[in-house]
């Protein structure tokens, strides 16, 4: 059974590059386009890693990861923050949220790929 992704972006073009990249490597892949939309499918559908932006309308990637990471139910889901906030600060306050990874915009399709792979543990070593 494919591992299931939810993509959270309020971007179309990224929302759908990611989702071609990830289905192309046999995943299903979910999306959302806003905060609560995202929050709410995390809760109904139990994806097994969440790729989540963090300027998003209604509640904010932050927002987003701390209600999950803080629920008993969802806090071992693996998240990537996708941002275009590079700054250090920015980095500290996705990880005090509880993110598993922090990827700056524009990523390398091949980076976010493999960091999908390792946290959802199906990587294999040389």
């Amino acid at each position: 059974m494919p591992k299931k992704i939810l993509v959270v972006d309020d971007e179309p073009d990224i929302l759908e590059t990611i989702k071609m990249r990830l289905e192309a490597n046999g995943y299903n892949v979910l999306t959302a386009t806003d905060g609560n939309e995202g929050y709410k499918k995390a809760k109904t559908e139990l994806p097994d890693l969440i790729i989540l932006d963090l300027m998003l309308p209604g509640l904010d990637g932050y927002q987003v990861c701390r209600l999950l990471k803080f629920d008993e139910n969802y806090r071992h889901t693996p998240i990537i923050m996708l941002t275009a906030k590079s700054q250090e600060e920015d980095k500290m306050w996705g990880e005090k949220a509880g993110a598993n990874y922090y990827l700056t915009k524009p990523f390398r399709p091949n980076e976010l790929l493999q960091k999908v792979k390792e946290l959802l543990g199906e990587t294999q070593n040389g």
